[in-house]
């Protein structure tokens, strides 16, 4: 029986090289399809920043126009927003902001996150679903109350209330971070308090380096938003050295836009400093922040 095998095997092979190529065309049909989606997709989302870009290296006149090489390169724009405003304050400023109250709000949504994670009582899903209920709650309606606790404490027109109430944490961020922590095993928890350490090491030593990315996750967001943010500095700040970028950005609108000078190189100059710093941030934190999206969806 060994030989006739021997003798068939060459024929089946045969066979198989001689069928057609059809099913390993049509993977690779949808590959390209999908490849020229991608790359249609991202220069769609790219051409309002390039555009950006490039009409901040423009001459006045030509701002508008439909050229995207810009012609002559006017990097003097560059220089007239930083003789026309105080950028390096305003960029310090919202760089303060930004990083106090992301760090803030991800280490104190971890911590009741981890709470509602590990911790086990009775009302526990209930008090949890008041958390998340906050969420539906609309800014608008707590913007007065808000304002008047800080106006009593003496923080107005300063840069305390753009970051601080963080602090008390964020429901969507709880959320999230709790998702984490479930799936984390509750036997190395139990670990930990063998060996004697008490919640906040469980927490500190065990929970905080397994969820790592998740943490990053939090952060990026919360210091997009905060970056961004121009409500709040609308609300609270009125000395021109304490305004962040985009209450800056703000003011040079009013100044150098429609109705004022109408100088839009300068504010698109500032938009594109403003822009910049997220950039970078998300280019060396974007393995962690797609991990991070990644594993929110996977129960274990």
């Amino acid at each position: 029986m060994e030989p006739r095998i021997e003798q068939l095997q060459p024929t089946a092979r045969t066979h198989l090289e001689e069928m057609p190529g059809r099913p390993r065309a049509r993977g690779l049909g949808w590959r390209i399809l999908f490849f020229l989606l991608l790359v249609g997709c991202t220069v769609l989302f790219l051409l309002p920043f390039a555009w950006l870009v490039s009409a901040s290296l423009k001459l006045r006149s030509q701002v508008f126009d439909f050229r995207w090489i810009p012609d002559p390169v006017q990097w003097i724009n560059y220089v007239k927003v930083w003789d026309a405003a105080p950028l390096f304050a305003w960029l310090k400023n919202s760089l303060i902001v930004g990083a106090l109250g992301a760090v803030a709000v991800t280490l104190s949504s971890s911590l009741v996150a981890f709470g509602f994670a590990y911790f086990r009582f009775r009302g526990r899903d209930t008090l949890f679903a008041l958390v998340l209920a906050t969420m539906m709650l609309p800014g608008a309606a707590t913007m007065i109350p808000v304002y008047l606790i800080w106006s009593k404490l003496g923080f107005v027109n300063t840069l305390v209330p753009l970051w601080a109430g963080n602090l008390f944490g964020s429901a969507f961020y709880i959320f999230l971070l709790r998702q984490f922590y479930l799936t984390l095993p509750r036997d190395l928890f139990n670990a930990a308090r063998i060996d004697g350490a008490n919640y906040f090491q469980m927490w500190l030593r065990v929970a905080f380096p397994l969820t790592r990315t998740a943490m990053i996750v939090v952060f990026i967001f919360e210091f997009k938003a905060l970056w961004t943010n121009l409500m709040k500095p609308l609300i609270y700040l009125f000395n021109d050295q304490l305004f962040t970028m985009p209450r800056g950005i703000k003011t040079l609108l009013d100044r150098f836009g429609k109705g004022g000078e109408m100088q839009w190189e300068i504010v698109l100059a500032a938009t594109v400093i403003l822009t910049v710093p997220l950039v970078v941030i998300f280019f060396f934190g974007q393995r962690y922040f797609i991990e991070g999206i990644s594993a929110s969806g996977v129960k274990q």
